[in-house]
């Protein structure tokens, strides 16, 4: 048995940049961290002949063309698996939908886990690289590459999205006061909505296609606030961070109609009323989880509580797509 985790992740600013209709005419940047909840595969060789997939449906199958999971059927079909004899099962610390990148997480411990089963090496670049070919190239998902590449990389990293289709990833440099403010400060809360980040991501990506220019003013300003955030965090000023979280948010919601709602906008005004300096809707919005900066944890924590918020609580992680048992 195989088994391989990958983690979920928390975008720092930037986020939006990295879809291929606005990186591949102006480039984007982002700082995306990886975060210590997971997705989970595990791979076995059954007794019987046939492809086995257990998640959030069960499948049993023959051949690879009747796989109904896309990211699998492509996986599988990329490695040509000529005479399928496998089981996939995959778990998750957090459900799909809430904006925390599952969708490439579990796109990269699946692919590390059948390069496993076929004694194979990927390095994090490449499996970032074949993650997003399945996604965005393959399924033709109106998604970025963030997802794929904080996954195999993971820490908190910087991303520069080339318009040649290149990604360069370096580490933010940040000091451990920082790690560990950013880990004490930062809270993450489930709204308690979920969504597809595809239906969203989908009108961005054609109005930059259509060089929108409204879109394409809000991308490069979202930009710019990435590259602040860089400046901010690497000098250790932590609650200037929180303050551009709010911008990036107020730039953020200009993106969409189903970017928030009316529930989401109370709650994140009555957390800035009480120890929040900023913060956001991570992924492509509309639901899933609000993140804070907060300048008084316990203040903000127990507003949110009276209001029936669950938070998460969570470390980073610094491994990436990794092989737990093999």
């Amino acid at each position: 048995m195989i088994i391989t985790r990958s983690p979920l992740r928390i975008s720092l600013g930037g986020g939006g940049t990295d879809l291929p209709s606005y990186y591949q005419k102006f480039s984007g940047f982002l700082i995306a961290a990886a975060i210590k909840k997971y997705v989970y595969v595990t791979i076995s060789r059954p007794f019987n002949e046939g492809i086995f997939l257990k998640y959030s449906k069960i499948e049993s199958v023959e051949d690879i063309k009747k796989i109904k999971h896309p990211i699998i059927r492509e996986a599988i079909r990329m490695l040509n698996f000529n005479t399928p004899q496998i089981e996939v099962t995959s778990i998750a610390d957090i459900p799909a939908g809430t904006g925390l990148g599952s969708s490439g997480s579990f796109t990269t411990a699946l692919l590390k886990a059948l390069y496993m089963h076929r004694h194979r090496l990927l390095m994090p670049k490449d499996l970032a690289q074949l993650a997003c070919k399945i996604e965005i190239e393959i399924l033709n998902e109106p998604i970025g590459k963030q997802d794929q590449y904080i996954a195999a990389y993971g820490g908190i990293t910087c991303f520069e999205f080339n318009q040649d289709d290149s990604v360069t990833a370096y580490p933010l440099q940040i000091s451990m006061d920082t790690l560990f403010d950013l880990e004490d400060n930062l809270l993450l809360f489930f709204t308690g909505f979920s969504r597809s980040a595809s239906s969203i991501l989908e009108d961005q990506d054609q109005r930059s296609k259509n060089m929108d220019k409204k879109m394409i003013e809000n991308l490069h300003f979202t930009k710019e606030l990435g590259l602040r955030s860089k400046v901010v965090l690497e000098a250790g000023k932590t609650a200037e961070f929180g303050s551009l979280l709010h911008e990036h948010w107020c730039q953020k919601r200009k993106r969409s109609a189903g970017m928030s709602n009316p529930q989401i906008d109370e709650w994140y005004e009555l957390a800035l009323k009480n120890g929040a300096l900023g913060g956001k809707l991570v992924g492509a919005g509309g639901g899933g989880f609000l993140m804070f900066y907060a300048e008084d944890r316990n203040k903000l924590r127990h507003a949110m509580q009276n209001k029936g918020l669950e938070e998460v609580r969570f470390g980073f992680d610094f491994e990436g797509t990794k092989v737990l048992i093999a």
